[in-house]
């Protein structure tokens, strides 16, 4: 493996505070006699120019790393140019063949690894799996996931190892599916009448459409306790889900060109994106907080839902770091991801 394993998702910056510091203090010293008498020594000014020139460039070069071959790239766009082609997967197995089974190639000023063989695989996910398992913190994982502190994209660690445990236990072990079964045949029950609606009135099925509204339906009164949508065909919950997870995959230029993230402010893509979020969040807490009344009141059935298990679990501190966010970006993650 090369030296430096974590490039699958981006180039770590190389910290020069050590390698550094003795330019650095001997800089602050001289800047320090220059407030109190500035000018009076040219040869001590020329050379702390020059010096802080070399500092300046050392800083903005990135030390010697040993990487993976890699096509030629240009300028902020990288090797985008050699990407266009639309049988993407196509053009990689070419330049895998040309640069090698694990190969480096730069998304506009996004570095990524691609890799091209089973045993490089398998050297990936399994030998060094670790190394390999954050995933990048994208601009609308930043937003819709609570800063990343959801499952699918908190980086790798302790909190992480908590949070999967919760989940394979607590949400979706066997025996938690097994207690949705009313779930799952109240909703079929629904698709059915349905159905038969239809063929009575004579009038056409889009059996695709309603089988994607059950599946929806019956996540969300697994997690939430409500329906995604009610019977009229209209939720604003389920509005909501349906534009978030369109807005999840758009391109934000800030993503491939970090330099130019201004661009996704300029647009109003940000702010959609925060109007999105905003939406979702006051319907969570409201969700949350009715929940919170029902049980203080004594109205809980017998059957929960994914928010009474967390409810729960932050009752009962089983889950130290169980903070409110943190509930929220679990129950956005398994209803929504």
């Amino acid at each position: 493996m090369y030296e430096d394993s974590r490039l699958c998702w981006s180039v770590p910056i190389v910290n020069l505070e050590m390698e550094m510091a003795p330019m650095v203090s001997f800089l602050k010293q001289y800047w320090a006699e220059l407030d109190t008498t500035p000018l009076q020594n040219p040869l001590s000014l020329s050379i702390l120019l020059i010096l802080s020139v070399l500092l300046l460039l050392k800083l903005t070069t990135r030390s010697k790393l040993n990487l993976p071959p890699s096509p030629p790239k240009l300028p902020i766009i990288g090797n985008l140019h050699q990407l266009l082609d639309p049988l993407l997967h196509r053009t990689l197995e070419g330049l895998s063949k040309k640069y090698g089974t694990l190969m480096l190639v730069h998304f506009g000023q996004a570095p990524a690894l691609i890799v091209s063989s089973a045993a490089m695989a398998r050297e990936m996910m399994k030998t060094h799996d670790i190394v390999f398992l954050n995933r990048p913190r994208i601009t609308t994982a930043n937003i819709f996931l609570y800063n990343c502190t959801d499952l699918g994209f908190t980086p790798y660690g302790e909190y992480w190892r908590q949070l999967r445990k919760l989940c394979v236990l607590e949400l979706l072990s066997i025996k938690r599916v097994q207690s949705f079964q009313y779930v799952r045949e109240e909703e079929l029950a629904v698709l059915i009448n349905k159905i038969r609606g239809s063929c009575y009135k004579g009038g056409s099925v889009n059996l695709s459409a309603m089988l994607v509204g059950v599946s929806d339906n019956i996540a969300s009164r697994c997690i939430l306790g409500r329906r995604a949508e009610e019977e009229n065909g209209k939720s604003k919950f389920g509005e909501l889900a349906k534009r978030l997870m369109s807005q999840f995959t758009s391109f934000c230029v800030g993503d491939m060109f970090p330099s130019f993230g201004w661009v996704d402010i300029a647009t109003g893509l940000i702010g959609r994106l925060k109007a999105t979020f905003k939406e979702l969040d006051a319907l969570l807490d409201e969700v949350i907080e009715e929940h919170r009344i029902e049980e203080i009141d004594g109205k809980q059935s017998g059957r929960k839902d994914f928010v009474d298990i967390l409810l729960q679990l932050q009752k009962d501190g089983t889950f130290e770091e169980l903070n409110k966010d943190n509930l929220k970006a679990i129950l956005m993650n398994v209803l929504l991801l």
